[in-house]
Order: C-alpha cells, then structure tokens, then sequence
C-alpha cells in the first residue's frame, strides 16, 4: 500500500458491502456461529467516516446488502456445503424480513443507493452495473464485510467490467486476520489499489479544496 496513492473522487462510487446484523452484530448469525466479530467494529467507525465523507463531496454511496430466500440458495452452493459436511441451514443467513437482514450502524441516506444480492458478488444477478453507468461511474471504492468473500468477490468482479477498484483495507474485515490480510494482498497484485481510510478522506478534501486536479 503506497501512502502517496490519490483515491479518486470524479466518476467514483463509494461501495458499502453487506454491513448487516448477520454477519455484524453481536446477536447475528455470524456470532451465533462462533464467527471472530473483534475487528468489525473498528471497520463500521471508518465505514461510516467515509460515507459522511463521500455525501459531503457529492459521491454516490452504494449499500449493498445479502438478502437471502430458499427459494434463490444457490444449489451449487448447497453442494458444496454438503461436501464440506456443513448443514444446509448454513445458507440461511440474512433472510428476508429477518433482523438478521438489516443493516447494522450504519444506515443509507437520502440519495444512497441500495442494491440487494443473492450471492458474494455484488454484480450477479442485481441492477448494480445498470446504477453505476447512470451515473456515470468508471471507479469503486469498496468497503465492507467480509473481506475474503463478499468484498473480493465484488472487487474481482467490477475489475472484470473494466471498473478501476480500490479497496480501504481498514475499512474492511474478516473473522480471521490472515484470511483478511490474505485477500487484501491477492486483491493488490491482481486488480485492485488498496488503499486506507486516511489516504481515502484526505484524497477527497484535497479533491474539494481544489489541490489535486488529476485523478486519471
């Protein structure tokens, strides 16, 4: 992670992944699991830093949420658990009209954007491509939960739609640091800058104050 990196602000999404009471809460499935929640909360104080951050400079903030139902499990998923030995209630996770669904802490605004997903990425099967060139978006700046699964899945996949990605390494968690750190070190040798909350917000005042003029 080079400290000189200047995280754009023009054509930028803010990307907010799967800040939810199931895999965030200490009364969420996750926890109910046996899930590490200790790094979690640290990440969701700079989550919402930089959403109040983005809003501020005009920045479309995206809030991606998991919203499951048996009726879109994914079978192959369902297989691969079976093979695992894990139960098949494992797929149960941030259902619809559950608690276990919301979001935790950190709530969209007006003029947020919400996406609901079925599966890690973010693009499968939603409207997220759809309201990121409506707008205009050629970069996403992703956060979120968890950094192994969801948030790479996601960056892995708007890299492949020729999205420029970065990553806020603090801003995001796992429930076991080597797989985060792990994740975070695949993600920068292959498609994504990983980046940190500080050089994220200073990049954006910079951006606002009229300092930095190239973001190419």
């Amino acid at each position: 992670m080079c400290e000189k990196t200047v995280v754009p602000l023009r054509e930028t999404a803010l990307v907010l992944i799967d800040v939810q009471r199931d895999f965030c809460s200490p009364d969420g499935k996750m926890a109910a699991w046996g899930a590490d929640l200790s790094a979690i909360d640290a990440a969701a104080d700079r989550i919402e830093r930089l959403a109040e951050a983005a809003r501020r400079a005009g920045m479309p903030v995206v809030f991606v949420a998991l919203v499951t139902s048996p009726d879109t499990d994914s079978p192959a998923m369902l297989e691969w658990y079976g093979r695992q030995g894990i139960d098949a209630s494992a797929a149960a996770v941030c259902r619809s009209g559950t608690e276990g669904a919301a979001y935790y802490r950190i709530f969209p605004a007006a003029g947020d954007l919400q996406v609901t997903k079925q599966r890690y990425s973010a693009f499968v099967g939603t409207n997220l491509e759809l309201l990121l060139r409506s707008k205009g978006i050629r970069k996403l700046v992703a956060a979120g939960f968890t950094t192994e699964c969801c948030v790479e899945s996601t960056v892995r996949d708007g890299f492949m739609r020729d999205y420029e990605t970065f990553v806020v390494s603090d801003a995001c968690a796992a429930y076991e640091r080597d797989l985060h750190d792990a994740s975070l070190k695949s993600m920068a040798l292959n498609f994504a800058t990983v980046v940190s909350t500080e050089q994220a917000l200073r990049s954006w005042e910079n951006e606002q104050r009229g300092g930095i003029h190239d973001h190419r």
